[in-house]
């Protein structure tokens, strides 16, 4: 955390299920160094506590840049007042209607199962894998899934799945007219293709990058300094 610079920018990050803000690391020292001022929302999967971000008064501008269900866990009152949003490997809807979500329907109800059964750091260490690939899972950040996890975070855990489930678009309060970035991984093995192409269909004024051969982490992908330059030029 900093303080903003006059006229930089404010930002907060949230990560999406599974994870926790140790993913945002690169991204907190790159925007410190610009000078801008930096928070990570934190759901609390693992070992970390919950952290709520809200926004610091000031002159600065306001962007939140989301990985995945981070988009449907930031608090309405910060999404509303985002001058840019930067949307990576998201989705508005994650189940797709119909015949189509089949497959989903059934992986989200596997997982529940065993969360059930207690098979939770087993499902983490499966569900990683998946959002890493194509890249190595040895390029995850830290996360939840390294150690024990204690009755509430198993518990928050199971929430967010349903919650991931349940969504049916764009969250409420989301600011459709700040500027929009959508960074979509081409290779992703999490977020369906039509649920990809329905959330550009959704934002039709966002700048939207396609990035080949990246996972759902999008983890060699190099998008730190890009994305704060994007971010720079508006």
């Amino acid at each position: 955390m900093s303080n903003a610079a006059p006229f930089g920018w404010q930002l907060i990050a949230m990560h999406g299920w599974g994870g926790d803000c140790r993913a945002w690391q690169p991204w907190r020292a790159a925007a410190l160094r610009r000078g801008w001022c930096w928070q990570s929302g934190e759901r609390g999967y693992g070992s970390l506590p919950p952290q709520q971000p809200a926004w610091f008064p000031g002159p600065a501008r306001r962007a939140v840049l989301v990985h995945s269900l981070g988009l449907h866990l930031l608090p309405e009152a910060v999404l509303e007042r985002a001058d840019a949003v930067v949307l990576l490997a998201s989705f508005g809807r994650f189940v797709p209607e119909g015949e189509a979500g089949r497959p989903w329907r059934a992986a989200l109800r596997a997982m529940q199962s065993r969360i059930a059964a207690g098979d939770v750091g087993g499902m983490l260490q499966d569900f990683l894998a998946v959002a890493a690939a194509p890249d190595s899972e040895a390029l995850l950040p830290a996360g939840p899934g390294e150690g024990p996890l204690a009755a509430a975070s198993v518990e928050r855990l199971r929430q967010d799945l349903l919650l991931l489930g349940r969504t049916t678009g764009l969250p409420s309060g989301f600011p459709t007219g700040a500027k929009q970035l959508i960074v979509e991984a081409a290779a992703d093995g999490v977020v369906a293709a039509i649920a990809r192409q329905q959330l550009r269909l959704s934002l039709p004024a966002a700048e939207h990058w396609l990035i080949a051969a990246a996972g759902h982490s999008l983890l060699s992908a190099n998008l730190v300094e890009p994305v704060f330059d994007w971010l720079e030029a508006g």
